[in-house]
């Protein structure tokens, strides 16, 4: 977790607060970056002097490894059939940029392969 600004993004206090608003929750521990994988970002990061909570997008061997060893195994058909139709599915993040984070990986698959809308919502800068 990121600190106590992002306590509301806390896998438990998510899931209760969701619940409560009636709304669905779903995780997808699948799609979770490796341990390897987050190593090789946090190196990037260090390279290019770029903090987790400001960096802007992922580097690019982050990028290669995460479709090869992530995204190229996942059942993005099962998940995308799976969404409902009648109302918005949301991935959530804590990231101010959907570049820098591997959610956004998952929502461009699910539009150019499987049709899913994808909207990125942007905080007011």
């Amino acid at each position: 977790m990121r600190g106590a600004r992002y306590a509301w993004a806390n896998a438990r206090r998510l899931q209760v607060a969701l619940a409560e608003a009636g709304i669905a929750y779903r995780h997808h521990g699948e799609l979770a970056p490796t341990t390897e994988l987050r190593r090789l970002q946090y190196a990037a990061d260090d390279r290019n002097r770029v903090g987790k909570r400001s960096r802007a997008v992922l580097d690019p061997a982050y990028v290669a490894g995460y479709v090869r060893e992530i995204l190229d195994h996942a059942d993005l058909g099962a998940l995308a059939a799976e969404l409902p139709h009648d109302t918005t599915t949301a991935l959530l993040c804590v990231e101010a940029d959907p570049e820098a984070c591997h959610r956004s990986l998952i929502a461009e698959r699910l539009g150019l392969r499987h049709g899913v809308r994808i909207a990125h919502i942007r905080p007011a800068r």
